[in-house]
């Protein structure tokens, strides 16, 4: 990776107090940038940035990117935008539509807008593998999406199409990352919308059977946090011409079962607690808007962007469930 690359570079990301915000802020001060975090603290953590605070190079800009002269402030003086803020969840989005639209979308145009009167160098935004919708060909391929399935994955197929827009009429260097299933550090277990792995983690570590929606033959491409982190930097900071003004899938390229996930999890776990391997989990109905299966292509970010994943799911659950023991 081009870590050195990093150093005095002034870095906004958006979202920054969140999951994969946080993480990215973290990493690029542990690299020399100068980073600027931007959140509402609707979905994000203050405590997820207290250890950042204390940092130099570190600024935290409350604000929301549904108000453009908060946009406006945010990219004064950057070089890059790492653009993580979305509501994300199906579920949320079936129950709420309009606020889902209005991050999603209005904000992400706020967003595109601010950047491109900045004259930054470069927006790299995360997309997501929702956008495949009903598209049942396996693995998924960029340039072969279906009809979305939920209005979340609808607000990241119009974030491609401004990204595309915005690139041709206003020059501006764009690349969408979509995001497969990302797991790892900081991602919260806790509240209705929180993601399958640590969801299924807490439950585990106290003693509860997890709950899994429909009879655990759906799949998904599991994908730990630091390999988002480094397409992320990849995408920041490469000089491939060809690279830019596009949108890759970010995962590991495989495919794992929630019934395999929950087996894995359990043996994880186990280390730590013997018990945990007597826990069989409980099986709900299918949630609205899912897609039974999802494995991505990553063809095309290894050959343009030279993202060479290193955490495959298995890794990353050790990982993430040292993390959880300790920190839980």
């Amino acid at each position: 990776m081009e870590e050195n690359s990093l150093k005095n570079k002034k870095v906004l990301v958006t979202g920054g107090a969140g999951f994969i915000g946080s993480n990215l802020c973290e990493y690029l001060l542990e690299e020399g940038s100068f980073v600027v975090c931007f959140d509402n603290f609707s979905t994000g953590k203050r405590e997820n940035i207290i250890p950042l605070l204390k940092h130099s190079n570190f600024q935290l800009l409350e604000g929301d990117i549904r108000n453009m002269e908060d946009c406006q402030q945010a990219v004064k003086n950057v070089d890059y935008v790492l653009h993580q803020a979305a509501l994300g969840s199906v579920p949320r989005s079936i129950n709420d539509p309009i606020t889902s639209n209005e991050v999603n979308v209005s904000g992400f145009l706020n967003m595109l807008v601010a950047s491109k009167e900045a004259k930054i160098k470069r927006f790299v935004y995360a997309a997501s593998s929702s956008t495949y919708g009903d598209s049942e060909a396996l693995p998924k391929v960029e340039d072969k999406i279906g009809k979305p399935l939920s209005p979340y994955a609808v607000t990241k197929c119009v974030n491609e199409l401004y990204a595309d827009v915005f690139s041709k009429t206003y020059g501006i260097e764009i690349i969408g990352l979509r995001y497969f299933n990302v797991f790892g550090r900081r991602q919260d277990p806790h509240g209705a919308y929180a993601a399958v792995i640590p969801k299924f983690v807490s439950s585990l570590m106290k003693g509860e059977s997890p709950i899994i929606n429909g009879n655990g033959s759906y799949s998904r491409d599991f994908t730990y946090i630091d390999n988002v982190i480094q397409a992320n930097i990849k995408a920041m900071l490469t000089s491939n011409t060809e690279a830019i003004n596009t949108v890759y899938n970010i995962a590991y390229g495989d495919r794992n079962s929630l019934n395999d996930l929950v087996s894995y999890i359990k043996k994880e776990i186990s280390v730590y607690d013997a018990k945990i391997l007597k826990i069989e989990p409980k099986y709900g109905p299918n949630r609205a808007g899912d897609i039974p299966h999802s494995h991505a292509s990553i063809d095309k970010a290894r050959k343009l962007l030279g993202y060479n994943p290193k955490f495959s799911l298995q890794e990353g659950l050790r990982e993430s469930i040292k993390w959880y023991w300790e920190n839980l």
